[in-house]
């Protein structure tokens, strides 16, 4: 716990921005098991508190139904976690490091997610990236789901190794080897939406691969795609700002 700061000290502003990133944060963690992408305590949604330097993630070891807005754990952008009088005893995820240093490098990223969906988390165990052979593939990652390496849970070695991978990559979702998938988004909700994209494409290139071998899309036609589900596809006031 930092004990340079109290949530208590900060100000009106900040605090309500932190009480509704808890809610959101909490909202968001129960369409995890509703998609079938964690069991027990595992996984986590985490999310920046909008002009902050501070994110919200859940507490380490704790079921999904217990979860609640005033158990979310807040912290500041090093990992440290945010004197606060309703979560004082609760400590932050044990990936809280890994989603921390995400933020500090990737500045466009606003929400983190962790899962061990079990088809995703089955190419992260063989090291084998999901290949763009279907267009949902291209539309929602931009080309094939790559594997970042193995690294050890409990400090910022997970998210250097998000990081790396997905710097050169379209794609908001990286299989950590021997782990399991990651994703980043906008914010809380984008991210979730990946995971569970994540989990339905590698259920279904699994069944493809049972079937023969399937094949790539051109990487014209996966920019051409790529570009258009995120420039065209849906209601304008969810295109990206042109400037």
């Amino acid at each position: 716990m930092n004990p340079k700061i109290s949530l208590r000290e900060l100000d009106a502003t900040t605090q309500a921005a932190v009480a509704k990133t808890r809610e959101t944060v909490a909202r968001w963690h129960a369409e995890l098991p509703a998609n079938n992408l964690v069991v027990w305590t595992a996984g986590n949604v985490s999310q920046r508190v909008a002009g902050t330097e501070l994110f919200v993630i859940k507490p380490s070891g704790v079921r999904y139904d217990e979860l609640a807005a005033d158990n979310m754990v807040v912290c500041d952008l090093e990992g440290n976690k945010i004197a606060d009088g309703t979560a004082e005893t609760l400590r932050p995820s044990s990936d809280t490091a890994a989603h921390a240093y995400v933020y500090r490098h990737l500045p466009q990223v606003g929400g983190v997610v962790h899962t061990h969906s079990p088809y995703a988390t089955a190419f992260a165990a063989v090291y084998q990236p999901i290949p763009c052979v279907l267009t949902m593939i291209a539309d929602e990652f931009g080309g094939e789901i790559p594997v970042g390496p193995f690294a050890i849970i409990g400090d910022d070695s997970i998210g250097r190794g998000i990081v790396e991978t997905l710097r050169e990559s379209r794609s908001p979702a990286v299989l950590m080897g021997n782990h399991g998938p990651f994703t980043v988004g906008k914010d809380a909700k984008a991210a979730v939406k990946a995971a569970v994209m994540v989990e339905e494409i590698a259920k279904t290139v699994t069944f493809a691969k049972s079937l023969g071998t399937p094949r790539p899309i051109d990487p014209a036609a996966v920019d051409a795609l790529w570009q258009r589900y995120q420039n065209v596809y849906g209601q304008p006031e969810n295109y990206p700002d042109p400037n």
